[in-house]
């Protein structure tokens, strides 16, 4: 039953037993304090009364007569009553009581000690006498020489003592009441905010949500970040750790020990997203290693009372590996490149097909065997020529359907290759997109040119490295804006369905994976822009220790 109450149930219940265990050990604290304090301010006034009798003269001179019972008893009587004490009794050394508050004890031995008494001290003691238990002193009567003549004996009942503790109860009572309703109070407030924070959940239903959440952000393909309002970053999961490049997090890492987003090796775009806290939906970023698309919210927590706004503990942002995406993407449009220039070629040999069909209906045999050996020597060259200068059959087939793209925008494609290309340990995703993403630019360039619109190709490979040059013809970029083309959303074009601004960030991106190196110039023998990439080669050895 106990493990199905809240966390605010379960802290007020155990206030409450704390608060009441503790009013009852500090009541009976106080209760035998005051006690105690009593009986000892008790025993202080019975000393001074009963030294103050046996100071008085005449005590010594009634103890020296025939009969001092009859002086002795009136001034007991009349001092008890002033001092406000229970019994004086004065005895001679023998113990026969000389005064008593009953008279008929008068002559009668008295019960208790007085040895430290006879011998000139003065003692205090509790003991049961003919009035019942008492707190008493009794105090020496002695004459010029010291000698012990008489005892003086003071004393109150400690009946008379518990009723004057007892007046004391109720002081008692109110305070320990005041400390039991505060505690209740304090505990009940905390329990309502506990209630508020943890939703009435229990610790084990905590426990067991916690294990739920844990599962579930190490399980996810997706990134999960968690960010707190001061720039910490107080839990992400393993997939976040991958895409982001840190340390992978151990799930019983405490918030107190969480990084600062300035302390994480993060693309300045991710880091500047996730300072700022801004909602975001489907952002794509660039980092080193691919393109992610990042989704951002706040963390909101529950209602807060009186119709203020919930809290707001940070945000929390998904993210989500685009890169394969893009890789395919890259791979249709090839495919796409092919499709059209395939389509082309159809176009074009049913043109010439159709004329080599005329020239033979007007029986010009000969012209038309010319036209068609002509025509088949020149597609073949070509093909021959790019197949040829680079030796990477996917590069090739790209290159090919570039060209026929081109040729059917008006535009020449010029392609330049030395016979020992090769991309040997590249990736040939990378190649593609760093050659498809420059070609589809400055086709797009000289197409928009007045003539003659050009794209000049120049593939070189010296066995330590690939360079590639793309020129064209186009009106070239404007020198403040070289520092930007290569930043994600930046571009000269009219924006798209899908957006503008991510192919050169990418071939920027893929020039770094390769760890190459790019220059821009607007001095191409073309006359518009020129792109020149350097890409050193792998190590061979290196490459065997990778497939070993």
């Amino acid at each position: 039953m106990i493990h199905r109450w809240s966390i605010a149930r379960r802290l007020f219940v155990a206030n409450l037993l704390f608060v009441l265990a503790l009013t009852a050990v500090v009541g009976t604290a106080a209760f035998i304090d005051a006690r105690d304090r009593t009986y000892d301010e008790a025993g202080r006034r019975m000393t001074a009364l009963a030294v103050s009798v046996a100071d008085n003269p005449l005590v010594l001179q009634a103890a020296a007569s025939a009969d001092p019972s009859a002086r002795l008893q009136p001034y007991a009587l009349r001092v008890m009553d002033d001092a406000d004490a229970d019994f004086i009794t004065i005895m001679a050394p023998d113990r026969t009581r000389w005064t008593h508050p009953r008279t008929e004890e008068l002559g009668q031995p008295y019960i208790g000690s007085i040895s430290d008494a006879l011998e000139g001290r003065v003692f205090t003691e509790i003991t049961a006498g003919t009035l019942g238990p008492s707190v008493r002193t009794i105090a020496p009567v002695k004459d010029a020489d010291g000698s012990v003549k008489a005892l003086v004996a003071a004393g109150v009942t400690v009946r008379t003592i518990d009723v004057a503790v007892a007046g004391r109860i109720p002081a008692l009572l109110a305070i320990s009441g005041a400390l039991l309703a505060a505690g209740s109070i304090a505990s009940w407030l905390l329990g309502g905010y506990l209630r508020r924070v943890t939703r009435g959940w229990g610790p084990e239903q905590l426990a067991q949500l916690f294990a739920y959440y844990e599962s579930v952000l190490h399980s996810v393909r997706e990134g999960v970040i968690l960010i707190d309002p001061r720039g910490r970053v107080v839990m992400y999961n393993d997939q976040a750790a991958e895409l982001l490049g840190l340390e992978p997090r151990d799930s019983g890492d405490v918030p107190s020990n969480a990084p600062f987003l300035a302390d994480l090796p993060l693309t300045p775009s991710l880091k500047n997203l996730f300072e700022s806290g801004h909602t975001v939906h489907d952002e794509i970023h660039l980092t080193a290693s691919g393109v992610l698309v990042v989704n951002q919210g706040p963390a909101v927590g529950p209602d807060s009372p009186a119709g203020r706004p919930a809290p707001v503990f940070g945000t929390v942002a998904t993210i989500r590996d685009r890169t394969e995406i893009e890789s395919l993407g890259g791979e249709l449009q090839t495919m796409r490149t092919l499709s059209d220039a395939l389509r082309a070629q159809t176009h074009e040999h049913a043109n010439r097909l159709h004329t080599m069909v005329s020239l033979l209906e007007l029986g010009r045999t000969g012209e038309a065997l010319d036209f068609a050996t002509k025509d088949l020597e020149l597609s073949q060259q070509m093909t021959d020529d790019i197949m040829g200068s680079v030796q990477e059959p996917v590069l090739s087939a790209l290159i090919m359907g570039k060209a026929a793209e081109a040729n059917e925008r008006g535009v020449e494609l010029a392609v330049e290759a030395s016979r020992a290309t090769g991309a040997t340990g590249l990736a040939v995703q990378d190649l593609v997109t760093i050659l498809g993403n420059l070609l589809d630019n400055a086709i797009d360039a000289a197409s928009d040119a007045p003539a003659p619109r050009r794209v000049e190709l120049t593939v070189e490979s010296d066995g330590d490295g690939l360079e590639i040059t793309v020129e064209d013809s186009g009106k070239g970029i404007a020198p403040d804006a070289i520092d930007d083309i290569f930043r994600y959303g930046f571009s000269t074009k009219e924006a798209g369905p899908f957006g503008r601004g991510l192919g050169l960030a990418l071939v920027k991106q893929a020039v770094q994976r390769l760890a190459g190196t790019m220059t821009i110039t607007n001095s191409g023998r073309t006359g518009g822009a020129r792109f020149h990439i350097a890409l050193p080669l792998p190590d061979p050895h290196s490459l065997l220790e990778e497939h070993a």
